[in-house]
């Protein structure tokens, strides 16, 4: 049997959770993802399990923060005055927005702090930080 290499493109179902069981993603009930191994289009450490893997295999591997989406960064979050928010956006702590940068890049942010006077707006991934375990199949090698 063909074994996974990087380079391959691959499709994979997987189901994706946090160390309390709770799962953040799944493709149950979509298409197979498919990417190519080895290019960084996924998370590291999920990249990382494939290669040797024949079509059909299953796996559960843990990955831990620094395999995944990394430690927040200090330098995400950014507080900004209230009043350079739309008076129409309703504003809650755990609300997702998204912001332009100078540059003109569309940035999503979660709102984790408010006052009368500003609001902290998080532009981390919202799984920084979090060890992560996926439960996946390779569906097929391209």
């Amino acid at each position: 049997m063909t074994q996974v290499k990087s380079g391959d493109t691959v499709r994979i179902h997987y189901t994706g959770t946090l160390a309390d069981g709770s799962v953040f993603d799944s493709s149950q009930g979509r298409d197979p993802l498919e990417f190519q191994v080895g290019s960084g289009q996924i998370i590291p450490g999920l990249d990382k399990a494939i290669p040797g893997m024949t079509a059909g295999e299953k796996k559960k591997v843990d990955i831990p923060a620094d395999e995944a989406y990394g430690q927040p960064n200090p330098q995400a979050m950014q507080t900004v005055p209230r009043a350079d928010i739309p008076a129409d956006i309703p504003l809650e702590v755990g609300l997702q927005l998204q912001v332009q940068t100078p540059t003109g890049q569309v940035m999503p942010v979660t709102v984790t702090e408010m006052t009368e006077e500003q609001v902290t707006l998080d532009a981390n991934h919202p799984l920084a930080g979090k060890d992560l375990t996926f439960d996946f199949e390779l569906v097929e090698i391209v």
